[in-house]
């Protein structure tokens, strides 16, 4: 089981590495600075991440996940009727066109898809799945530019909140509290 889903996410597709977004601006401070593919992977795998991290905040998302196949179209799952706009929302933000957003962004769900399928067992547990995305929302949300409002994308205003990126020892004990108690229903 991987400990940071983004950073094993980001190894195993060969992406740039990821920057934490500075929670005074909500944005990295190397977005003016960063080449298109860094800008991609920037928006993309937490984009992804944060949609699967809200489907499996639940057992029944859980049980949901588990019975997918993998060859399943991860977007239309994540997103439903918004898969075209997520798209467009990662899109933009690494000006790029829609369809090389999209194929970034399909990766990037087949591979967290595989990793999160790892991290519940053999066979596979809904409360383990569940547990270890309660883990990784504090990984996650730290990457996660606020101009994408994934948030506002998956109804969940949570998820937007700029104290999510805060980092430290009393912000860090929050998140771990955040964690335990965000574990849907």
């Amino acid at each position: 089981m991987v400990k940071n889903i983004i950073e094993a996410i980001q190894k195993n597709l060969e992406f740039p590495a990821l920057v934490k977004v500075d929670p005074n601006i909500q944005e990295t401070r190397e977005k003016y600075h960063q080449a298109i593919t860094e800008k991609l992977a920037q928006a993309a795998i937490p984009a992804v991440l944060t949609a699967f991290y809200k489907l499996l905040r639940t057992v029944d998302g859980c049980q949901k996940f588990i019975a997918t196949k993998p060859t399943e179209d991860w977007l239309d799952i994540l997103y439903k009727e918004k898969e075209e706009e997520a798209v467009e929302k990662v899109a933009h933000y690494a000006d790029v066109t829609n369809n090389q957003a999209e194929g970034y962004m399909e990766n990037v769900a087949d591979e967290a898809a595989r990793l999160i399928k790892e991290s519940g067992g053999n066979p596979a547990s809904a409360e383990k799945i569940k547990t270890y995305m309660n883990g990784q929302r504090h990984h996650i949300l730290v990457y996660l530019p606020a101009v994408l409002n994934m948030g506002d994308l998956l109804n969940d205003e949570s998820l937007d909140d700029g104290t999510n990126k805060m980092e430290g020892p009393v912000s860090n004990f929050l998140h771990k509290i955040e964690n335990n108690l965000s574990g849907g229903g």
